[in-house]
C-alpha cells in the first residue's frame, strides 16, 4: 500500500502537482475514536509529498475545523486544489456542520483557502459556494440525513470561458432515493462563484455521485465519480458499487449518468486519476475493505488506466 497512518484512518484524498512533487491531501481521523463511523464528523486534512505517486512522506495536518458557526464547524471535507492565473493555489474544499452530537444530520458548504506554496494554507472566513434551492435539496426536503453540498471539483473552461465547479448534490425533485446529481457553479475568476442547475438528470441510479472528476484519456473525456453499493438506487439497487466511469461528449457538461460503468467495486473508493511524469494516467484509491469486512483506511498502489473503448483498469497490472 502506498500510504497509510498507524493511529489514524485515511480516507478521501486528493492530489496537486508543482512539476516537482506530487502534493497528497487527505482526510484522516483517529483510530482512537473506536468506531470508524465517527471518522466524519472528527475530519482533518492532512498533507504528504511524494515524487513518484509511491513513496510519501507525511508532513501532517495542514486544515482543521473552524469556530461555532463557521461552516466547518465539525469538520473539514473533501476537496480539490487548483492554481489561478494568479499564481496563487487554491484549495475548495467541504465545511461540514453537524447539528447535534446523537445525530447524523449535518450542513455541508464549499469553503476556501488560500496558499503560495501548497504547505500553509488561509482559510477565506466567508461560505464561497451554498446548494441554491431553487435546484438543489436542502436538509429536511426529504429523509435523506444531509445537506449535501460536498467534494468540489473545479476545473478550467475547455474554451477560456473561466471556471467549472462540479460538486456532488441531490436534486429537489423526483425520487427522493435516486436524487443523486452533479451540482454545478461556475466563476471567471476563483473567487466568486454562481450557482447553475445540475449537470446531470436524477433517475441515473444513484442516491449520491460522490467525488467527481473530469479527465481526458487519448482524447476521450470522461466523469469519474463514487458510489457504494448501500447508496445505489432504482434499478441498480441492490448491485455492486465503487469508482465510476462515464464517458461524456464534454467536460463541461451535462452528463448522462444512466450510461455511467463501474470501473472498480468498492474495495477502492474515491478514486482520482493523475498522470505520472511519464505522461501515463492511474488510478490512486483508498482501501475500503479488510478481508474480515471491516474499514481499512489507508490507499492503493497507483493502477494503470487505459482506453480499450471505455475507461477501464489496464490488464495485468
Amino acid at each position: 500500500m502506498t500510504f497509510s497512518l498507524d493511529a489514524h484512518w485515511v480516507w478521501d484524498f486528493w492530489l496537486a502537482d508543482d512539476g516537482e512533487q506530487y502534493h497528497l491531501y487527505y482526510l484522516h481521523a483517529p483510530k482512537s475514536l473506536g468506531d470508524q463511523n465517527l471518522r466524519h464528523r472528527n475530519a482533518r486534512v492532512g498533507h504528504a509529498v511524494s515524487t513518484d505517486l509511491r513513496d510519501w512522506t507525511d508532513l501532517g495536518p495542514v486544515l482543521g475545523p473552524g469556530g461555532p458557526g463557521d461552516i466547518d464547524e465539525s469538520a473539514t471535507w473533501t476537496g480539490c486544489v487548483v492554481r489561478g492565473a494568479d499564481g496563487l493555489w487554491r484549495m475548495f474544499y467541504t465545511g461540514s456542520r453537524f447539528l447535534s452530537p446523537d445525530s447524523n444530520a449535518n450542513i455541508e458548504t464549499i469553503g476556501m483557502a488560500e496558499s503560495s506554496d501548497l504547505h500553509e494554507w488561509t482559510k477565506r472566513p466567508d461560505v464561497v459556494v451554498a446548494a441554491d434551492p431553487r435546484w438543489y435539496e436542502l436538509l429536511g426536503d426529504s429523509s435523506w440525513p444531509e445537506q449535501a453540498w460536498r467534494d468540489p471539483w473545479v476545473f478550467a473552461d475547455p474554451g477560456g470561458e473561466g471556471w467549472h465547479m462540479l460538486i456532488t448534490a441531490r436534486s429537489n425533485s423526483g425520487d427522493e432515493l435516486d436524487r443523486g446529481v452533479i451540482g454545478h457553479a461556475t466563476s471567471s475568476d476563483l473567487d466568486t462563484w454562481v450557482v447553475q442547475p445540475p449537470l446531470s438528470a436524477t433517475g441515473a441510479g444513484f442516491k449520491h455521485l460522490e467525488v467527481p472528476q473530469t479527465i481526458t484519456v487519448d482524447g476521450h473525456p470522461v466523469l469519474l465519480f463514487s458510489c457504494d453499493s448501500p447508496a445505489l438506487a432504482g434499478s441498480r439497487a441492490g448491485g455492486v458499487g465503487g469508482v465510476w466511469a462515464l464517458p461524456i461528449e464534454s467536460l463541461s457538461g451535462p452528463y448522462s449518468a444512466d450510461d455511467a460503468m463501474l470501473l472498480v467495486d468498492e474495495r477502492l473508493y474515491a478514486g482520482r486519476a493523475t498522470r505520472t511524469r511519464a505522461g501515463d494516467w492511474v488510478l490512486l484509491a483508498f482501501e475500503n475493505r479488510t478481508d474480515d469486512g471491516g474499514f481499512a483506511g489507508h490507499f492503493s498502489d497507483p493502477v494503470p488506466l487505459e482506453w480499450a473503448g471505455r475507461l477501464r483498469l489496464e490488464e495485468n497490472a
